[in-house]
């Protein structure tokens, strides 16, 4: 099914697959970003893991299985991956406003445009105890706000006057077709963008499960007997008339 689907989607030259094609499944793009995507919502999930106790089996079964993904995304490295990361590095901190940067205990920063792909419930920030610092008014743009964000960072010599060229977002290096084959292929999880959906979803669910605490006992035991599955034919006689 997997190379099948895969069939579907476009092919730049050199083996690329086409951010936004066609994947075979409906409603399903080939992904733009689908290791750092990846590295952090499986590293953000286990540091979540680490407020339920370790004796919850729902901890120990959630972490073994990303623990294992996790390491899988580590060790395939697409070529240009660490002078990418330095150069976007550079252009967040000109200009944080234009990115989204979230960083775990692991420390994988994920670096992709404020419109795209990673939900802000979950890359939450601290607040450092700086002063909120209004900008002038009657700035409607990212392009007209470009200019005062060396004064939202605290510089002394901020001018007004002063414009910033919005540098564009080098999109992270991409895997080639059978990188993306062999990284499917050891995860065993569908497609690499189902595998992201599914990353997604186990980061969200994590956080209920903190909130709704499921590993303490129920508040009201169940009737006796709830949990027990019926035996075979132990529910009907087996004596003939």
């Amino acid at each position: 099914m997997r190379a099948a689907a895969r069939l579907f989607a476009s092919v730049k030259p050199g083996q690329f697959l086409e951010a936004g094609a066609p994947t075979g499944l409906t409603g399903l793009r080939a992904h733009p970003s689908p290791r750092s995507t990846l590295l952090y919502h499986y590293n953000a999930t286990l540091d979540k893991l680490k407020e339920i106790p370790e004796s919850s089996v729902y901890r120990q079964s959630t972490e073994a299985l990303t623990r294992h993904r996790l390491k899988v995304v580590e060790e395939m490295v697409p070529a240009g991956w660490a002078s990418w990361a330095e150069r976007i590095e550079g252009q967040i901190a000109d200009d944080p406003g234009a990115y989204t940067a979230a960083q775990t205990s692991a420390g994988t920063n994920v670096f992709a445009p404020r419109d795209q792909d990673i939900d802000p419930r979950l890359a939450r920030a601290e607040w450092d105890g700086e002063k909120k610092v209004f900008l002038p008014e009657g700035i409607r743009s990212e392009k007209e706000r470009s200019k005062h964000v060396k004064m939202i960072k605290g510089d002394k010599n901020y001018d007004p006057s002063r414009t910033f060229a919005r540098s564009k977002f080098e999109p992270e290096p991409q895997y080639t077709i059978d990188a993306i084959s062999e990284l499917e292929n050891r995860i065993g999880g569908g497609l690499i963008e189902e595998v992201i959906e599914v990353a997604k979803g186990e980061h969200k669910l994590v956080y209920e499960m903190v909130k709704a605490r499921v590993w303490e006992p129920l508040e009201e035991q169940a009737p006796e007997g709830q949990w027990s599955y019926h035996e075979r034919l132990s529910h009907t006689s087996t004596q003939k008339p």
